[in-house]
């Protein structure tokens, strides 16, 4: 199984608009984050987890022709705001794309493209999904891959992580209640967000994402959802303890199952 990191960056990317911080300046491609996406990639399956405003982009650069599901961890734009750009991709296989979100989730969509979810009067050029509503702790499989959801708190708002096998993508989270604990144990990756270094109230930052690490005693750690505050990518990875990294655009590793 491949992972793929579509994007690694927070809401506003990296660079920041009209930001001139030294991060934000840096020609270090590792430097430069799109809003957080996850590919996962097996067989000949493509799952997607979110779809930001950059996911055309995203697309384009790992030239992606197809997608079987995507996953969606919560509705706040810098997840979903590309859902308009499955598109091209609904119209190559022209049928409805699976999307698995909590009830909520799908109630947001269903209100800010209800072009894409209407049964009446299609417009002729918007995509079909095919809405999935997930229940935390409850999995369930897509070409045979076993996915589990699990509730962590972004703020004070449930969202959705997912466990992919022995692969866990968390982002967003600033809390991860005891029984999700339970269903994050034995990884051999855990894929979490770190925004920067000072504490926040909707997310980890880079101290308490190292505890949780250590708490759970993955494999490998992997950290995404990155500020322009976070620092160079270099520095920070030089700092990083044993088995944890900083994700960047584009990056691939591969998992066992």
């Amino acid at each position: 199984m491949k992972i793929t990191f579509l994007g690694t960056g927070t809401s506003q990317g990296v660079p920041v608009i009209g930001c001139r911080c030294k991060v934000c300046r840096s020609d270090n491609p590792k430097d430069q984050r799109l809003r957080s996406a996850l590919m996962i990639s097996f067989d000949d399956k493509r799952i997607i987890i979110d779809t930001g405003p950059d996911f055309r982009m995203q697309m384009l650069r790992e030239k992606v022709n197809k997608i079987d599901a995507i996953l969606y961890t919560h509705e706040h734009a810098d997840h979903t705001a590309g859902l308009d750009d499955i598109r091209p991709l609904y119209f190559r296989v022209n049928k409805p794309i699976p999307i698995y979100a909590q009830s909520r989730v799908l109630d947001d969509l269903r209100q800010r493209f209800d072009y894409i979810f209407t049964e009446k009067n299609r417009y002729p050029g918007a995509p079909e999904v095919a809405p999935h509503t997930i229940i935390p702790y409850q999995s369930f499989h897509i070409g045979g891959k076993e996915i589990t959801p699990i509730e962590i708190l972004h703020g004070n708002l449930p969202i959705t992580a997912y466990r992919i096998e022995d692969v866990a993508y968390i982002t967003d989270a600033k809390y991860i209640p005891d029984e999700s604990i339970k269903h994050l144990q034995n990884l051999e990756v855990l894929i979490i967000n770190a925004l920067h270094h000072k504490p926040h109230k909707m997310h980890l930052n880079l101290t308490e994402a190292l505890a949780i690490i250590e708490r759970l005693q993955p494999k490998k750690a992997i950290l995404t959802h990155i500020s322009h505050h976070m620092g160079f990518y270099d520095d920070v990875s030089k700092k990083l303890p044993e088995n944890v990294y900083l994700a960047y655009d584009g990056m691939e590793i591969e998992s066992s199952k």
